[in-house]
C-alpha cells in the first residue's frame, strides 16, 4: 500500500510468484487489473443502519402464486374512469385488512434476556421506493399510516406522492438524508436509539413491509423489512391457472412473505399470505365507495392484460 492509503480513493495492485516442480512464472503489477476502492457513498448510510438493526431478525420464508385476473379487470375500468392504480396499491390495501384481523402477527418484539413484544392497533404500511439522491440510486421506505381504513384512492395518491415528488424535500425521506449527514457511528447509534422503543415502531418501520421488482423479470424474491410481516412482489407474467375445472392461461404474481419466527409461527404467517392472496383474487371483495366494480364476470385473460401488469 502506497502512502496516499488515506485518501478517499485508492488504487491498489498486486503481485505474486508461482512455483511449481519448475521455473515460477511471476505476475507483475502491469499483469494485475487495477481495483478502486471509495468510501461508501454517503446516500447508502441509512441502508447500512438498518440493517445493522436486523441482527435479532429470526427469518422463515413462504411465497404463493396470485391469479392476478380480478386485479387487473378492476385496474382497467378504473383507469376508463380516469383512475390509476399500481399493483403495490392493491397489496398494501388487501394485506392491511388481513393484518388487521391478525394481530399476532401486526407486532414487534425487543429485548433477549427479557424480551418484549407489541400489538399494534393500527396497521402502517411500510412501503419501499427506488430513488436517487445527489447521484446515487438509493432505495428509500416510507410509511403509511392506518391503512386497514384507507381507500384504495388514497393509498394510492400516497404512493403518487412518494414515487414522483422530490426525494430532496420530501418530509417522508428527511430522517435517512439526516443519517447520510452524520459520521457512521453517530448515525448508527441514533438510528438504534430511534427504533429501539416499541412504542415507536409501528410510526417510524410500520407494522408490515412491501417491496416491489415487478418493474423487471423477477419472477420473486424475499425481503426483510425490519418487520414481523414483509411481503415481496415479483413480476406479472402469464402463466397456466386452473379455473374451475378448466386450465387457462393468466396473469399470475408470486407474492412472497417474509416474518419473523420470534414473534408469530408459520401457521399464522400461512394464514395470513393464503388470506391475501385469496383478497387480491377475488378484488374487490368489498368495493370501496367511489371505486369502480369488477365485471360480473371473468372470462380467461385476454391477450392485453400483461400490458397492464406493466407499472407495478
Amino acid at each position: 500500500m502506497s502512502a496516499a492509503g488515506n485518501a478517499s480513493t485508492r488504487t491498489s495492485t498486486s503481485s505474486g510468484t508461482g512455483t511449481g516442480t519448475g521455473t515460477g512464472t511471476a505476475s507483475t503489477a502491469r499483469d494485475a487489473p487495477a481495483v478502486t476502492i471509495r468510501a461508501l457513498p454517503r446516500q447508502r448510510r441509512h441502508t447500512l443502519h438498518f440493517l445493522a438493526g436486523l441482527r435479532d431478525f429470526a427469518p422463515v420464508f413462504l411465497d404463493t402464486e396470485v391469479d392476478m385476473g380480478a386485479v387487473l379487470e378492476h385496474r382497467a375500468a378504473a383507469r376508463a374512469d380516469q383512475h390509476s392504480y399500481s399493483v403495490s396499491g392493491y397489496v398494501l390495501h388487501t394485506a392491511a385488512r388481513v393484518l388487521a384481523a391478525h394481530p399476532e402477527a401486526n407486532g414487534a418484539i425487543r429485548g433477549r434476556l427479557r424480551p418484549r413484544v407489541a400489538r399494534y392497533g393500527t396497521v402502517n404500511g411500510k412501503l419501499a421506493f427506488d430513488r436517487t439522491l445527489g447521484g446515487v440510486r438509493v432505495v428509500l421506505t416510507a410509511v403509511l399510516p392506518d391503512l386497514a381504513n384507507c381507500s384504495l384512492d388514497e393509498i394510492q395518491q400516497q404512493v403518487d406522492r412518494l414515487r414522483d415528488g422530490d426525494p430532496e424535500q420530501l418530509k417522508e425521506f428527511a430522517g435517512a438524508r439526516m443519517l447520510h449527514k452524520l459520521p457512521v457511528p453517530n448515525g448508527r447509534l441514533l438510528s438504534r436509539m430511534a427504533t429501539r422503543p416499541l412504542r415507536r415502531r409501528a410510526a417510524l418501520l410500520g407494522t408490515f413491509a412491501v417491496s416491489s421488482l415487478g418493474h423487471r423479470p423477477i419472477d420473486g424474491f424475499y425481503s426483510i423489512g425490519g418487520t414481523t410481516v414483509t411481503l415481496g412482489l415479483g413480476q406479472i407474467a402469464q402463466r397456466p391457472v386452473a379455473r374451475g375445472s378448466a386450465v387457462v392461461i393468466a396473469p399470475v404474481l408470486r407474492l412472497s412473505l417474509t416474518f419473523d419466527h420470534r414473534v408469530i409461527d408459520g401457521a399464522e404467517a400461512a394464514d395470513v399470505l393464503a388470506e391475501i392472496k385469496t383478497g387480491l383474487e377475488n378484488f374487490p371483495a368489498v368495493p370501496d365507495a367511489g371505486h369502480p366494480a369488477p365485471p360480473a364476470t371473468r372470462e380467461p385473460a385476454a391477450a392485453g392484460a400483461e400490458k397492464a401488469a406493466s407499472r407495478s
